[in-house]
């Protein structure tokens, strides 16, 4: 399926500036472009997200979240996600998941999550659109693991669910610990590369 018109969005999401997760995010850029997209580059580092409290309030009538205020990115980046055709995740694996940064940012999706859960709970249920792809390139510093992709995995696959997104195959790279590993890597980066422009033509 061919992906829709407009640019696609990037989210680097490790905490380091120029590591090893910015550079396969920025790669996968590359192969978009070179499929004839624009891409998007957000930093979430650069943005302020406030953890979840648990506090309940989106799961009661009218889902609002008490720390959707201004300055506070996290709806704005939800957004970002939505409108997008093509959207990617570059994150480095911390103890077998994402940093805390994206970690925050998935916590809050829990307001449309409880959205979809009422779309769906509602007599006649809301119709919902088909779930697209979203790109996944995850960066471990580890060369071994046979588990080492699996939770952040797991997350991802359940945070996408609300806004009817859902994992495309994933490009998982091991043994990039260093900054400018993958840069080094020529082989690793032209994957990624593919990865991208696979992306960008909706293949």
């Amino acid at each position: 399926m061919t992906a829709g018109a407009g640019p696609g969005v990037v989210f680097l999401c490790g905490p380091r500036s120029g590591g090893n997760s910015d550079a396969a995010g920025l790669a996968f850029a590359r192969g978009l472009a070179r499929a004839g997209r624009e891409a998007e580059i957000v930093r979430l580092r650069d943005h302020t997200v406030a953890p979840c409290r648990g506090c309940g309030a989106c799961a009661r009538p009218g889902h609002r979240c008490p720390l959707a205020r201004p300055g506070d990115a996290a709806e704005a980046l939800f957004e970002k996600l939505r409108a997008t055709p093509v959207a990617a995740f570059a994150a480095p694996i911390y103890f077998y998941h994402v940093p805390a940064l994206f970690k925050a940012l998935i916590d809050r999706a829990q307001r449309h999550y409880e959205i979809r859960l009422a779309a769906e709970a509602a007599a006649p249920p809301v119709a919902t659109p088909p779930a697209r792809a979203a790109h996944v390139l995850l960066v471990a510093g580890r060369p071994r693991g046979e588990r080492l992709f699996e939770g952040a995995l797991l997350t991802l696959k359940y945070f996408l669910w609300p806004f009817h997104l859902r994992p495309a195959e994933p490009c998982l790279l091991r043994g990039l610990d260093a900054p400018g590993d993958l840069a080094a890597d020529a082989g690793a980066t032209a994957r990624v590369e593919a990865y991208g422009e696979d992306a960008g033509r909706g293949t």
